[in-house]
């Protein structure tokens, strides 16, 4: 597989575009094999300038700073990266040049790899697929937008390794090639940041599917009304599995009093001990079941796999309990639906401390939601709470500014025998590095001696 990767990349003029952590190991994959291959790295940040290893490289150009996207037309190879938006510039020249670390994979080994996207749930779905699989066959690896990059665990794969792949809009957007296992979860309102618009956010998604050949295979939840709407209008090749655990319509994985049923066959129950709570995550299960059913996994060894899962950190996770409080962190909870399934869930929250950056999103179904819950302290943080708690019952809302602040209060005011729950509805990067930075901190002031 390496080999057939750098063979892509030979006699071209290429450009890694941003110089995170994934435009890093592309730089540091391309240059094991290929030291003398001409290379240009663009990217805002200035201080690459200052990169001894970086300085070091007679083969490296750097176009750093504000005019790093300008001229791309000149390159013949377009490594992006997912944190670079190109929303802003004309594409038309360029887009068919734009390729990524997933794609470079899925241009040689597709049929090995199973990709999952949605605006919730993925990652969740994605590590529960992998454990099935793990369990089951160790030749398996976790990649994407979970955390590690495809092109720095290939030293360690087979042309039998499987690829479990959780992708972002931000990886599917220019994707020209699908994965042979394709999955879609859910449609919401989310990324208008980079995507510019729902219509658009919505249909870079469906590059899942898009690119699909009749030998592959495509599932999702015909339950999302928007998903199954939009699925309905293409004419997609590859061969369509459906999850409907609201019985909504005929589907091949459907609940029927209490049982889980693939195609008429058993292959769960609702009463089954489970560590991941919520209807959300039931759903999470059964679409990782069905992967783990098409690919032959024997049905009782998930089953135990399942019951052991435990939660990812930072999604709906106990962090605490003190003086008969609970403490329950949430900040994967980046959009109004997220928090709502997650305060369903729990059912005994008291308070709630949410709020985060504002991307523009519609809000009115977590105004009308909190508006009639029974959840009586709403501590609201900027951006988003601040706007939303002028709908709220006044009574209920209290402003601050801080996380701490918040945390302080909710010790305050939260009742014995219930919840607090961080569940933010919005992304962290207003005040924080990201979801993680945010949720520490939420632990370590929940932690901190008064």
């Amino acid at each position: 597989m390496i080999n057939k990767i750098i063979n892509q990349l030979e006699q071209k003029n290429i450009a890694i575009l941003g110089f995170g952590k994934e435009g890093q190991s592309t730089y540091e994959f391309i240059r094991k094999y290929k030291k003398e291959l001409p290379l240009t790295i663009l990217d805002q940040k200035e201080d690459l300038k200052n990169d001894p290893s970086l300085q070091a490289d007679r083969n490296l150009r750097l176009i750093v700073g504000e005019d790093y996207l300008k001229d791309l037309e000149r390159y013949d190879c377009i490594i992006k990266t997912p944190g670079i938006s190109l929303k802003d510039i004309k594409i038309e020249n360029i887009q068919s040049k734009i390729t990524s670390q997933i794609e470079l994979l899925l241009e040689v080994k597709k049929e090995n790899v199973i990709g999952i996207t949605g605006t919730k749930g993925k990652s969740t779905t994605t590590s529960i697929i992998y454990n099935l699989i793990k369990k089951q066959n160790p030749n398996v690896v976790l990649v994407g937008n979970i955390g590690t990059p495809v092109l720095s665990v290939l030293e360690s794969c087979d042309e039998n390794t499987i690829f479990v792949m959780e992708i972002s809009s931000h990886q599917l957007e220019f994707l020209k090639v699908s994965p042979h296992i394709g999955i879609i979860l859910n449609l919401f309102e989310d990324h208008l940041d980079h995507a510019g618009s729902i219509e658009h956010y919505h249909n870079i998604k469906l590059n899942m599917f898009r690119n699909q050949t009749k030998e592959d295979l495509m599932i999702y939840c015909s339950d999302n009304e928007t998903l199954n709407k939009l699925i309905k209008q293409q004419d997609f090749k590859s061969k369509p599995y459906t999850v409907n655990m609201k019985n909504i319509e005929p589907s091949d994985v459907y609940l029927k009093e209490g049982n889980i049923y693939y195609k008429e066959k058993e292959i769960y129950r609702t009463s089954y001990p489970r560590k991941l709570l919520g209807n959300h995550n039931l759903e999470n299960i059964v679409v990782a079941l069905l992967v783990g059913t098409l690919m032959g996994l024997n049905n009782d060894k998930m089953k135990e796999t399942i019951k052991e899962f435990e939660p990812l950190d930072y999604r709906l996770q106990k962090i605490a309990e003190q003086n008969n409080v609970e403490y329950y962190v949430d900040t994967l909870a980046t959009i109004p639906e997220a928090t709502i399934k997650s305060i369903e869930t729990l059912k005994k929250v008291n308070t709630l401390i949410f709020g985060g950056m504002d991307r523009g999103i519609n809000y009115q179904i977590l105004i009308d939601y909190l508006a009639k819950s029974p959840i009586e302290h709403f501590i609201c943080m900027p951006t988003t709470a601040h706007k939303i708690s002028e709908f709220l019952p006044k009574s209920k809302v209290f402003l601050v500014n801080t996380l701490e602040e918040a945390v302080e209060l909710a010790k305050r005011v939260t009742k014995k025998g219930s919840i607090c729950l961080l569940s933010p509805a919005a992304p962290s990067y207003d005040q924080f590095k990201n979801y993680k930075e945010k949720g520490d901190k939420y632990k370590e002031y929940i932690i901190k001696k008064n």
